[in-house]
C-alpha cells in the first residue's frame, strides 16, 4: 500500500515516478528493475521512494495494479454483456481488436504486463498476478453469461473455464505482436490491421467453437 507521502505528493511528480517506473520494471520486471534507475529517471533521490513505498515489492505492487487499472477504464466500454442482436464471435473479436491495438500503441502498460505475466520471483508473480487476473475476469465473466443467455453458447458451456483461457490468451495476444518468437502458429509479430484481426479471430473460433451453438 503507498503511504500517505505519495497519496499527497504533487501530481506531475508522482506521474514522473509511474512513468519511470513503469518503463523500468517494464524492461526488466520485479527481479531485475532498479530503484537507482527509476530515481534517477524520475529526477528525485532514491531514499524518496521509500518514503512512498515500504519496499521494492509494495512499490512494485501498486505500479501493476495502477497499470491494470488503467487498462480496464481503457477497456471497460467494451465489456459488459454482449449488445443485443451482435453474434458473440463478432463482439468477443472486436473486444480483441480494441485489446491488441490498445497494447500495440501503450508500450509502457504492455511493458508492466509482460513484466506481472512473465516474472521469475514465484511469490512476486502470485501476489501481482492474482489481483490482475480477477481484474480481467470481473470484465469477462458477464460478457460470458450473456452469450449464454441469449443462446450463443450452449446451456452448459463452462464460463470458469473458458474465462480461464481467455485470461490466458489475452496477454498472449498483447505481447507475440509486439515480441518475436512467442507466437509459434500465427505468426502475429509485427501484424497489424485487418490482418491481425483475422488471425487473433482464428484463435476465438478454435477456443469457442465446442461452446457455440449451432445456427
Amino acid at each position: 500500500m503507498p503511504k500517505p507521502t505519495w497519496v499527497n505528493l504533487n501530481e506531475r511528480r508522482r506521474e514522473r515516478v509511474l512513468h519511470a517506473a513503469m518503463a523500468e520494471f517494464g524492461r526488466h520486471g520485479y527481479s531485475g528493475g532498479s530503484l537507482n534507475v527509476i530515481a534517477r529517471e524520475a529526477g528525485v533521490a532514491k531514499g524518496s521512494l521509500f518514503q512512498y513505498f515500504d519496499d521494492k515489492f509494495d512499490f512494485f505492487a501498486h505500479v501493476a495494479e495502477h497499470t491494470s487499472v488503467e487498462i480496464y477504464a481503457a477497456m471497460a466500454p467494451h465489456l459488459g454483456p454482449l449488445p443485443r442482436g451482435v453474434p458473440f464471435l463478432d463482439h468477443l473479436g472486436g473486444l480483441v481488436d480494441v485489446w491488441m491495438h490498445y497494447m500495440a500503441t501503450h508500450p509502457l502498460e504492455r511493458g508492466v504486463t509482460a513484466a506481472t505475466t512473465m516474472e521469475l520471483d514465484p511469490d512476486i508473480r502470485r501476489a501481482v498476478r492474482e489481483p490482475v487476473h480477477r481484474l480481467y475476469a470481473q470484465g469477462l465473466r458477464p460478457l460470458l453469461a450473456s452469450a449464454i443467455d441469449s443462446g450463443e453458447l450452449a446451456l452448459d458451456a463452462d464460463i470458469d473455464a473458458l474465462v480461464s483461457m481467455l485470461v490466458l490468451l489475452l496477454p498472449q495476444l498483447a505481447l507475440a505482436q509486439c515480441e518475436p518468437g512467442l507466437d509459434a502458429g500465427l505468426a502475429l509479430f509485427d501484424v497489424r490491421g485487418a490482418e491481425r484481426s483475422r488471425r487473433a479471430r482464428r484463435l476465438l473460433a478454435t477456443l469457442f467453437e465446442p461452446a457455440r451453438v449451432a445456427p
